[in-house]
Order: structure tokens, then sequence, then C-alpha cells
């Protein structure tokens, strides 16, 4: 009977992975992201206010380094599977910002649009292709609102079966280091020294 179950459970697991995802598209184009990539089957968004201008924010997102944000270097060491290898964002230098380790090692810019909007996208497997922003918006009040979103459009069916398997086991820690990332640029941003930041490090 324990059999049973775990085969069911098993099973259950694995329709999940492979299972189709449905194709979305932005109405309307109100960032670059959504000029970018207007349609997509992946996505995870995530956003926060912060107690500082639009200028000094779009600034923090450029200086946030891999040791400001927590459990960083543990999370993508497991991605990566413990494997040493060359300069990337799974393996970023000490004290670079981790936007210009990606734009140097894979990643482009397709939007610079301060203080506003940072897109930077790759091709991230045969026949899918992610873009991922940072949008900065006045919240009225001296604040600002900043949200940080991945975008995946998979132009093939199989892409986008072989894809969703991949998502769907890294898509937990990929969202808790947005979060993490996030905090990151609002201690950044309300300390008001966005260059001179004590590190956070990796527990």
């Amino acid at each position: 009977m324990l059999s049973i179950i775990l085969l069911l459970a098993l099973l259950i697991v694995a329709i999940v992975m492979i299972w189709p995802a449905r194709d979305q598209r932005a109405v309307t184009a109100q960032t670059h992201l959504d000029s970018i990539v207007p349609v997509w089957q992946f996505n995870e968004k995530h956003s926060l206010r912060i107690d500082a201008p639009p200028e000094r924010v779009f600034e923090a997102i450029r200086a946030v380094r891999a040791e400001d944000i927590v459990l960083f270097r543990t999370l993508v060491a497991i991605r990566r599977g413990g494997r040493p290898g060359p300069e990337s964002i799974l393996n970023p230098a000490a004290g670079a910002p981790i936007l210009d380790v990606a734009t140097r090692t894979g990643f482009r810019y397709l939007a610079d649009d301060p203080p506003r909007e940072i897109v930077v996208g790759l091709e991230v497997a045969p026949g899918a292709f992610a873009a991922m922003n940072f949008l900065v918006t006045a919240d009225g009040r001296g604040g600002s609102i900043v949200s940080t979103e991945t975008r995946v459009y998979a132009r093939t069916k199989r892409a986008g079966r072989r894809f969703a398997m991949y998502w769907r086991v890294i898509r937990p820690g990929s969202g808790f280091i947005r979060r993490m990332w996030l905090r990151a640029v609002r201690q950044r941003a309300e300390s008001g020294f966005p260059g001179a930041l004590s590190s956070v490090h990796d527990e």
C-alpha cells in the first residue's frame, strides 16, 4: 500500500513538473519590460516600498552586491551544484555590483532608463529567453515603490516543457533571492550612502 502511495505521489510530482504553462500577455505596454517581453509563460514579481526618492533607489539598485543579499551565495552555490566556475551571476566576484557582473558575463542591457527602469536579459536555454527588470515609481509621499519581475518566453512547446521542469525547481529559491535583493536595495537607499553600505553576509 505504501509503495502505491509513493508511486502516485511521484506521478503527481512528475505531472506538475512537466505541466505546460499557458501564455500570458501584457494588455498594454506600460513598462520597457512589457515592450520587450509582451508574451511569456513563466514569471515572478516582487515589490517593496522604500523611504527614499527614485533617484537614490535607482543608484542603490546599481550598487547592490552579492554580499548585501542574505543567503545569495549559498543559494546560487546550490543552484550550480557547488561546482566552482568562471565569474557569472551564479558566481559573482566579491565587491562587484551584481548588475555589473551579470552584464559582463552573458546578460545584456535591454533598457536603461534612469531613474525609472532597468531591464536585462539573455537566452537561458535553447528556445527560451528571460528578461528581468527593476521598476521604480514615486509613491507621492517622498518615497518609492520598487518592483522586480522576471519573465521567460519559450518559443516552442518543447522548450516550454523543458524549461517548466527547471523553473518549478528553482523558483522558491529564486523568489527568496529577489525579496532579499529588494531589501538590500532598501537598506542601501535608506542609508543615504548607497555606495558605502556595510555587507550582509550569508549565514
